[in-house]
């Protein structure tokens, strides 16, 4: 009966202890980056990088994230100066996400934060986060 019961947990331990594993592992077949900036000019050159990197890459290029922090942070809700850059990510499959800290520590209003700009809690942490599953990352 013991031997029954320790086989038993030995192999729900090593079920629940691969399945963990699978979720973690990284998919190398792709090349993921992301970007963390503080200015939102700086959109420009990135985006043009993304595209040239798509062009190179082709079916290797995988996914490509612009993480926008620090006190210029309000220029994200200024339509005249991020409305282009949004346009132009979206053609180039450039994600643009906001930082949350950011948002809150410099009093912007995130209800007007564009629909098309997520946001996130830290950006700071999320660039970490995915720089833990294997994305290429430099900031600005």
């Amino acid at each position: 009966m013991k031997t029954y019961i320790f086989s038993s947990v030995i192999l729900m331990l090593t079920l629940f202890s691969t399945a963990n594993i699978q979720a973690q592992q990284i998919d190398n077949t792709k090349n993921n980056y992301v970007v963390l900036t503080k200015k939102v000019p700086q959109l420009q050159p990135i985006i043009l990088t993304a595209e040239s990197l798509k062009a190179e890459e082709g079916d290797a290029f995988g996914d490509f994230q612009v993480i926008i922090c620090g006190k210029e942070i309000g220029e994200i809700i200024d339509a005249d100066k991020i409305n282009d850059f949004i346009t132009k990510a979206e053609k180039a499959g450039v994600k643009i996400i906001a930082c949350g800290f950011s948002l809150n520590k410099f009093k912007v209003d995130k209800t007007k934060v564009p629909k098309e700009i997520e946001v996130v809690e830290n950006g700071i942490l999320y660039n970490f986060q995915l720089q833990k599953i294997g994305y290429k990352s430099i900031s600005l």
